[in-house]
């Protein structure tokens, strides 16, 4: 008989968020929106494997025009009851949304997407090599017409 109090451990779907892990540069576009006017910006992303190896936590800084412009604290898992990948998303923007993104992977890329009274967001993250990413958040006041608001390419600092 098993010891229901045994701790779970990390599934196969938890280790593949390690592909995002490490400390990243990114060149990024901003595309002009309600919020921002768009340009050219660079960020630094560092992201880690925590909390027994269930959750990807990353932490990122744009800066445009020599200023910090942007902060982002994202915390990525898998949901094992749904079967989907969460993101729980803040920004420096102050917004809360009232539920994490959900999706999941389509080929080498992890697809998220959340909701709230604003419209819709798209999270794309596209790994392309152990050491480069691409990512892309979109939005969308109907989840069907995507916009962008913002794309990057992150390369790994060693």
């Amino acid at each position: 008989m098993a010891d229901h109090l045994d701790a779970p451990t990390p599934l196969d779907e938890h280790r593949k968020l390690a592909a995002f892990a490490g400390e990243w540069s990114g060149e990024e576009m901003v595309y002009p929106s309600r919020w921002t006017a768009g340009g050219p910006a660079t960020s630094h992303v560092v992201a880690r494997i925590a909390l027994n190896g269930f959750y990807l936590i990353q932490d990122s800084v744009q800066t445009r025009d020599g200023k910090e412009s942007f902060a982002t604290h994202g915390v990525f898992t898998y949901d094992r009851d749904d079967r989907a990948y969460k993101l729980f998303w803040h920004d420096s923007l102050g917004y809360y949304p009232p539920s994490p993104a959900s999706g999941g992977w389509a080929g080498k890329s992890l697809i998220l997407v959340r909701g709230s009274l604003r419209g819709n967001a798209r999270h794309v993250y596209e790994v392309v090599d152990d050491d480069t990413y691409n990512m892309k958040i979109q939005f969308s006041p109907d989840a069907e017409g995507w916009a962008d608001v913002l794309t990057g390419v992150y390369r790994r600092i060693h």
